[in-house]
């Protein structure tokens, strides 16, 4: 299984040259070269998804169950390959005290945080899932903490194996990091199960100059059920001009438990 998470940069007109009309073809292609089975994107606004789930269908489904529409957010989200996989429920919430209240935040958090989250089966065996996708808060560091520990509570309650990806905006290690693999439920770092080194071949972000900046923000992480046999930070770009400002990660998982052990409800 192919899992992708993929920051797009939100749709901002004073991006000049790297606004969103003149990279989302190359996103695109980008997506369907490396052909994820599931695909977790940040900072996509309306406009951003619409487009994407029109270029990537029938291939690809979007996930938005109960999703409020409003064009001043940006929504983590979920795609899927119709053909491996059937759709069982999903939802999605704020990260703050009031979690259902639309666009709600608290502690230092810059802006407004969400989760959304899906349960898959797949067709060829009958092994159900729960994938999530978000993206923490980049200046809040009290912030970072509490919504990291929301989606560890919420990932403790669930009894099929998960899949978390996104932008976490802080770096391997950090209490952040512990807390969504350590202090709810045992998931593992699809790079470092890998023994892959952290440093600047590592870092994810580059601001649409291809140089990276900060550290591995970008993470996939899993329930012990999967194994990482892959994992690649893509650098694809044409003629030097990047699809965003941040490079996708791409990880292949397997199944390591027997099929009786596949996490049903």
């Amino acid at each position: 299984m192919r899992v992708m998470t993929f920051n797009l940069r939100f749709e901002n007109a004073a991006d000049g040259p790297f606004a969103w009309e003149f990279r989302r073809d190359l996103v695109v292609r980008v997506i369907s070269r490396h052909g994820p089975h599931i695909l977790g994107t940040q900072e996509g606004t309306r406009n951003q998804l619409d487009f994407l789930a029109e270029q990537l269908f029938p291939q690809y489904e979007m996930v938005a169950a109960n999703r409020v529409w409003d064009s001043t957010c940006q929504y983590p989200t979920l795609f899927y390959k119709k053909q491996d996989f059937d759709f069982m429920e999903g939802d999605e919430f704020w990260l703050s005290t009031t979690p259902r209240v639309h666009r709600s935040k608290n502690w230092d958090s810059a802006f407004p945080r969400m989760m959304s989250h899906a349960s898959f089966q797949e067709k060829h065996s009958g092994r159900e899932f729960t994938v999530l996708v978000t993206h923490l808060d980049h200046l809040g560091g009290k912030a970072r903490v509490e919504q990291s520990r929301m989606i560890g509570e919420w990932l403790a309650q669930q009894c099929r194996p998960c899949i978390l990806m996104g932008d976490f905006n802080d770096r391997p290690g950090s209490r952040v990091h512990r807390i969504l693999t350590e202090d709810y439920k045992n998931m593992l770092d699809t790079w470092q199960t890998l023994h892959k080194a952290e440093n600047e071949k590592s870092m994810t972000r580059h601001d649409f100059q291809g140089s990276p900046e900060k550290f591995r923000m970008d993470w996939i992480i899993h329930s012990p059920q999967f194994m990482a046999r892959e994992a690649s930070i893509l650098r694809d770009n044409r003629e030097g001009f990047y699809p965003s400002d941040h490079y996708p990660y791409l990880a292949m998982l397997e199944w390591r438990s027997p099929l009786r052990d596949g996490g049903r409800c």
